[in-house]
């Protein structure tokens, strides 16, 4: 395998495995720990296959396409037989120059259109060779582009000399920016291909897809990260990548940037698109009376797009890269990225848009015999969960019912019936949501009280017929929200009309809007209110400003198959706290099509253990047969000796440690945690990070700790710092927590280093490193169980306990609790080791840890060098051997 430098051993084998699982056509779950240097595995791997898949391909097809005469075309493949094919034994009356002559045209078929693939793949080829080489032909391309953009200008200037003389009808027509809100006529309700606005007779359109990987990844910088080590690799110059994301992070356009939420500024993109071929239909239809001129965007330009694409190919970008080329050459890296697919060997995307369907086809993505690669896949199961999941609360159902209904009143006369029908679906519907979280949709939510609280679980049927809407089409109301943009429309409405700064003219239609104000002002007060939980400003900003985009959510995953998700009634103290959720119980139906059209599936990460979820709840609820499941796990590349893994029976005093629910609050349990602390920071150095169960425990551990006096004694040795619940304070934090590290390295003297205080599932537990002095000692305190009386999780237990066997006798639902804690706890002890020459210890402080069923889920690595200690002097004496052994080193 072609590697920049010599692989590790684990890697060649990683390789290795990856290649013959690519081969075969497997499902592949894949565990390589951080720091063994996975990506570069995967790159080399799997291009490696790609690069000889090709290769035998174009073999195949030059033997097929030898001319005549050099004997060899008469050696072509027999057809395999089929039933109901001429040679199949069905069909045995079937004279023998019958067979013979479908057989010929199948093989002058085959022949014809490898031929065609081979011109236009030539025809590609030249063209991105041309780009690479010819750098006269850029600058003619840039050149034609600002003449371009001067005509424009100068044209326009011209537009607007001329309309200065021409009147307009004040009274029949609404100005240029109100003109966009009204929804155009909406005609059928069966699908339509809308106009591309693309050249038609472009050969290019009709590209096929040559065989691909997709990589994705759970965030942008992870996969910036995966295409610097592609250009890195010995692939780097000669591999055709194309970065996918979203128009949050592509979008070049700064009036549409500047709108913030993702919703909205797909919604914007959509509008322009929309706008640009309307225009164009407009233009041809020069004798009709034309709408209000509306705003396109300068950056969805063909030709620019097509320029764009090719030089995606030519040379490995990331995303960052391809945003200053979207602005260089003034065309749209979003759509000019996906324009490249086809074509592209290696496609780099996050998660939704390759687990989401609909994003998945709205993006171009062709999985057919394709080869798909999850990478960090240690959440892919959740993150399945969590994308085709929705929830929508009292405040919000009433806000967008209010405002669905003022928008319906202004605009009533200038709306055609097939709008007003469907605008009235969609208000009735909001009504009967209300109604089932008990308020009445009128009235303000944040001052109606709730008769009967707490939680009801039901399924979408029940929910259905108990809401009354049983008998309305959820699929055609779907479609409609999602071909008109009444979202966008109405956000724009509520922009225009609903911002309380806005002056409106006290006109006999704008009266009635006043209300609207009214209204939004008392619900933004009531929700100041709900609690002090962190949100991201941009969900913030999306509630507030257009509800009926999270409803639309909603109503979509209401289409999903009754068996295969529930309906969570939350009711609340007043109707506006009150939420109704959409909870999707089988991941695997929406992960079955990804398994069924691609040719291989690698499911990779760094800590994939328990492997047993992704077996039994994904693939085999999948339809994936066990037999094209392979499984492979490596060690890691550090010695034996670097690495210290204790599970801790009992405490200094001889307590016993046993963080239950029921004796982890009690005095004693907590001294004796912060009595392993402070012995601990007495003998390592640098920083130690200590995880907690939940972000509660932390804080009541820290209060006891106060009172005692115990946190002024561990401050002596470690400055403490605490992970932050706000996740634009955890950069900030972790950089005060290094600086002091280093500080007290260099100067000596008592204080050793930082001790931080963090909670699994939080922001420090994934994705952050805490490599070298950052974390030479990690503790878990107690086991991160997840909170069993969630209705949401106990409706996932009753879900599994029906649906899947046992497994070595233990019920379904309670192995589901044991590896989602364990989940947890492999995910926050693997942030420790990150390179080959790190070294850290891990504490484990509960004496369940050592239950095999608990100590077979710890990854092989860690497991194969765990000592269990019964004692805390033994395990202590372990650790000043470690101390000792490190500073003979350094």
């Amino acid at each position: 395998f072609p590697f920049p430098y010599t692989p590790y051993l684990i890697q060649e084998r990683f390789m290795a495995a990856l290649y013959g699982a690519l081969e075969a056509g497997r499902v592949g779950i894949f565990e390589s720990p951080t720091g063994t240097g996975k990506s570069l595995s995967l790159i080399c791997g799997a291009l490696s296959w790609l690069r000889d898949f090709e290769g035998q391909k174009q073999a195949e097809e030059a033997r097929l396409l030898a001319p005549e005469g050099s004997g060899q075309a008469g050696q072509k493949r027999p057809v395999p037989a089929e039933p109901g094919r001429p040679d199949s034994p069905g069909a045995a009356e079937e004279p023998d120059w019958v067979t013979a002559f479908v057989q010929k045209k199948e093989e002058r078929d085959m022949v014809e259109r490898l031929k065609e693939e081979q011109i236009k793949r030539k025809k590609r080829e030249d063209r991105l060779e041309k780009i690479r080489h010819n750098v006269q032909l850029k600058y003619a391309v840039k050149r034609k582009r600002s003449e371009e953009d001067e005509t424009k200008r100068l044209l326009q200037l011209s537009k607007e000399v001329l309309s200065e003389g021409a009147g307009v009808d004040v009274l029949e027509q609404l100005d240029h920016s109100e003109e966009e809100l009204i929804l155009a006529e909406y005609e059928s309700d069966e699908e339509k291909k809308m106009a591309s606005g693309l050249e038609e007779d472009d050969d290019d359109l009709e590209e096929e897809h040559v065989t691909k990987i997709y990589y994705c990844s759970r965030t942008h910088s992870q996969l910036s990260q995966f295409v610097r080590e592609v250009q890195k690799s010995p692939f780097g110059k000669d591999t055709r990548l194309v970065s996918l994301g979203s128009r949050q992070n592509l979008c070049v356009n700064e009036e549409v940037r500047r709108l913030g939420a993702l919703q909205l500024i797909n919604d914007r993109c959509m509008d322009m698109q929309k706008n640009k071929h309307e225009k164009k239909s407009d233009e041809e239809n020069e004798g009709k009376k034309r709408r209000a001129s509306r705003t396109v965007c300068p950056f969805y330009s063909y030709e620019q797009m097509q320029f764009l694409r090719d030089e995606v190919l030519v040379e490995v970008k990331d995303i960052e890269q391809l945003v200053a080329l979207g602005r260089e050459t003034k065309a749209c890296p979003y759509y000019g990225s996906r324009y490249a697919i086809p074509a592209a060997q290696l496609v780099v995307l996050p998660y939704q848009m390759l687990l989401h369907e609909p994003t998945r086809s709205a993006a171009g993505i062709k999985l057919k015999d394709q080869v798909v690669i999850i990478d960090e896949a240690h959440n892919l199961i959740d993150t399945i969960t969590c994308i085709h999941s929705a929830e929508v609360s009292g405040s919000q159902l009433c806000c967008a019912h209010s405002q669905l209904l003022q928008y319906m009143e202004r605009y009533r006369k200038r709306l055609k019936a097939k709008n007003l029908m469907y605008i009235k679906q969609i208000l009735y519907l909001l009504e009967r949501f209300v109604a089932v979280l008990g308020g009445n949709v009128n009235q303000n939510p944040s001052c109606q009280a709730v008769s009967q609280t707490g939680t009801v679980v039901k399924s979408i049927n029940d929910f259905l017929f108990q809401s009354h809407i049983d008998n309305i089409n959820l699929f055609k109301v779907q479609r409609y929200c999602e071909k008109s943009l009444i979202s966008r429309k109405l956000f724009g409405f509520v922009e225009r009309y609903g911002g309380l700064a806005t002056a409106v003219k006290p006109n006999k239609e704008n009266q009635k809007l006043a209300g609207l104000q009214n209204f939004l002002l008392t619900l933004q007060q009531g929700s100041d209110k709900e609690g002090d939980l962190p949100v991201e400003a941009e969900n913030d900003q999306l509630r507030a400003a257009s509800p009926l985009m999270q409803i639309e959510g909603f109503l979509s995953a209401l289409t999903n198959a009754n068996q295969d998700g529930r309906v969570i009634l939350n009711r609340q103290g007043t109707v506006g706290q009150s939420s109704l959720k959409f909870l999707l119980l089988n991941p695997a139906v929406h992960f079955a099509k990804v398994v069924e059209e691609c040719r291989a599936v690698i499911i990779a990460g760094g800590t994939m253990q328990p492997v047993a979820d992704f077996r039994e709840q994904l693939l085999s609820c999948a339809g994936v047969d066990p037999a094209r499941v392979v499984e492979f796990s490596c060690g890691h590349v550090i010695p034996p000796e670097n690495i210290l893994p204790i599970i801790l029976c009992s405490g200094p005093s001889n307590q016993q440690l046993e963080f239950t629910y029921q004796t982890r609050d009690l005095p004693q349990m907590m001294d004796e945690t912060g009595r392993i602390l402070c012995n601990l920071c007495n003998v390592v150095p640098g920083g130690v990070v200590c995880f907690f169960p939940s972000y509660e425990y932390e804080k009541q551990v820290c209060a006891h700790w106060e009172k005692t006096g115990l946190l002024t004694r561990l401050a002596t040795k470690k400055k403490i710092f605490q992970e932050p619940k706000k996740a634009n304070q955890v950069e900030q934090v972790l950089a005060e927590y290094a600086k002091c590290i280093k500080r007290c390295s260099q100067a000596g003297g008592q204080m050793t280093g930082a001790l931080l205080l963090s909670v699994v599932g939080g922001k420090m537990s994934e994705g952050i490193n805490f490599s070298d002095d950052l974390g030479r000692c990690v503790i878990m305190v107690g086991m991160p169980y997840p909170n069993i009386k969630s209705p949401e999780l106990q409706e996932k237990m009753t879900w599994l306990d029906k649906t899947t066997p046992r497994a070595a006798g233990q019920a379904p639902s309670r192995v589901l609790i044991e590896n989602l804690c364990m989940k947890a706890v492999n995910q926050s002890i693997g942030r420790a080791i990150r390179h080959q020459k790190d070294f850290a210890s891990i504490l484990l402080l509960d004496h369940r840890y050592a239950r095999p069923a608990i100590f077979n889920k710890l990854p092989q690595w860690i497991r194969d060098r765990t000592q269990v200690k019964p004692a805390f002097g033994s395990a202590f004496a372990e650790l000043r051997k470690v101390r000792t052994c490190i500073f003979c080193t350094a």
